[in-house]
C-alpha cells in the first residue's frame, strides 16, 4: 500500500494477546519492525521469538516502568483491553511521556474518556486517537461520508453485521457488560435506553434483517466526526438474542454477579483464543447507514468489508504508519475526524456503496 515503513518507534502493547499478535503478524508480514510489549514475559517473548521481533515486558500498574518502557517511542498501539480496565494508565502514561496514543477500543466509555483529555493532550503535543481497528474505523468514515453527503443532517443511524468469531477479549468485553443499558444520543447527549427497546430492520445488502440498538463506540466517535445530535448504533441480531436483551433488564443485579461471570469467564477461556484464520478469511463486516434532516431528506450508503480483526490489523497499521510519517494533530481524534472518510478506501477488500 505504500506506507512508510513501521519500526521500533512503535510499540504494539499486548502482543500476546489475540488482536495484538495478530497485529504484530502482520507487520512483520509486511516488512515492519515493531517493538512488542505486555505485562506477561514469557509470553510476549514467545511471539516475539516467533517472528523475530525486538520485545520487552511492563506492566499498566507500574506508572515508573511504564514511562520506562514507552521511552524513546513515537507512538504506541494499545491492544491490551478490556479498555475500560486499561486506557486510563496507558494514555497516562502517553501524555507523561510524550507518545502518541492508539488504542482498537469499541468501549464507549473509553472514546468519552479520552475526548475529555483533548486539552491535556494538546499542551503535551500528544495525539489521542482510539478506535483504529474495526472499532470503529469502517463505521466512522460511514458516517463522515454520510454527513458530507448530507452536511445539514440532524440524525444519523449506523448498522453492522460481523461474521467471523469473536476473541477472548472481545468475548471478555460482552460479558462485562452482560446486563448493562443501552446508550444513544439525543441532542448531542448521550442518554441511556433499556437494552433491547430499539429495534428495525436493516438490509445490508442482501434482504432484511432485524437489528438491535447497542451502546457502541460510534454513539460517542460520530458526533466528534460529524457534530450530529443525534445518533444510534444497530447490531443484526436474531429474534431470540434480542428477547434475551430484554429479559436481560430485569436480570441485570444476576448476570453482574461475580459468580455468573467467572462462569462465563471459564466457558470463555476454555475456548481458542480467537477465530482461526481460515475462519478469519471466510468473515466479513457489512454495514449500513443514513443520514437525515429535520425536513424528511437522507441518504444511505453500505460498506463491505473484510472480518473484524483483520480489517483491525490493517487499518491500525495503516494509521501508525501515518502518525510515524509526521501525519499527526495533537489532541483527541477519531480516525475519520484526522484522516477524512476515505481512509476507508485505502485498506484492502473494502467497498463503498451509495445508495
Amino acid at each position: 500500500m505504500g506506507a512508510p515503513a513501521i519500526d521500533s518507534r512503535l510499540i504494539v502493547y499486548g502482543a500476546n494477546g489475540y488482536t495484538g499478535r495478530l497485529v504484530a503478524r502482520v507487520a512483520r508480514e509486511r516488512g515492519f519492525t515493531p517493538h512488542l510489549a505486555g505485562r506477561d514475559a514469557a509470553a510476549v517473548e514467545r511471539v516475539a521469538e516467533e517472528l523475530e521481533l525486538p520485545w520487552s515486558a511492563f506492566g499498566l500498574d507500574d506508572p515508573a516502568a511504564l514511562d520506562a518502557g514507552l521511552a524513546g517511542a513515537t507512538a504506541v498501539l494499545h491492544c491490551a483491553g478490556p479498555f475500560s480496565r486499561t486506557w486510563r494508565a496507558m494514555s497516562d502514561a502517553c501524555l507523561r511521556t510524550g507518545v502518541h496514543y492508539l488504542d482498537v477500543t469499541g468501549e464507549l466509555v473509553v472514546f468519552e474518556g479520552l475526548a475529555a483529555r483533548d486539552r491535556a493532550a494538546r499542551e503535551a503535543g500528544v495525539t489521542l486517537l482510539p478506535g483504529v481497528g474495526f472499532d470503529v474505523v469502517p463505521s466512522d468514515c460511514l458516517a463522515a461520508h454520510l454527513a458530507r453527503r448530507l452536511p445539514e443532517a440532524t440524525a444519523l443511524t449506523l448498522a453492522f453485521q460481523a461474521t467471523g468469531g469473536v476473541s477472548h477479549g472481545t468475548a471478555t468485553t460482552l460479558v462485562e457488560n452482560m446486563g448493562a443499558s443501552g446508550f444513544v444520543r439525543r441532542g448531542g447527549r448521550i442518554v441511556s435506553v433499556p437494552a433491547g427497546s430499539l429495534t428495525r430492520s436493516v438490509d445490508f445488502g442482501h434482504g432484511p434483517r432485524p437489528a438491535v440498538a447497542i451502546p457502541w463506540g460510534d454513539v460517542s466517535t460520530a458526533f466528534h466526526t460529524t457534530g450530529i445530535g443525534d445518533i444510534e448504533v444497530y447490531v443484526a441480531a436474531g429474534r431470540g438474542a434480542i428477547w434475551g436483551m430484554k429479559l436481560g433488564r430485569h436480570l441485570g443485579p444476576l448476570l453482574r454477579s461475580a459468580a455468573v461471570r467467572r462462569f462465563f469467564q471459564r466457558r470463555i477461556d476454555a475456548r481458542p483464543a480467537g477465530p482461526d484464520d481460515a475462519a478469519r478469511g471466510r468473515g466479513r463486516t457489512l454495514l449500513w447507514g443514513q443520514a437525515r434532516t429535520d425536513d424528511g431528506r437522507s441518504v444511505a450508503a453500505r460498506i463491505e468489508a473484510p472480518e473484524g480483526y483483520t480489517l483491525t490489523a490493517d487499518a491500525g497499521l495503516t494509521i501508525a504508519a501515518k502518525l510515524l510519517g509526521g501525519d499527526v494533530q495533537t489532541g483527541f481524534h477519531t480516525p475519520a475526524g484526522l484522516f477524512g472518510p476515505d481512509l476507508i478506501a485505502e485498506l484492502e477488500g473494502v467497498r463503498r456503496t451509495d445508495l
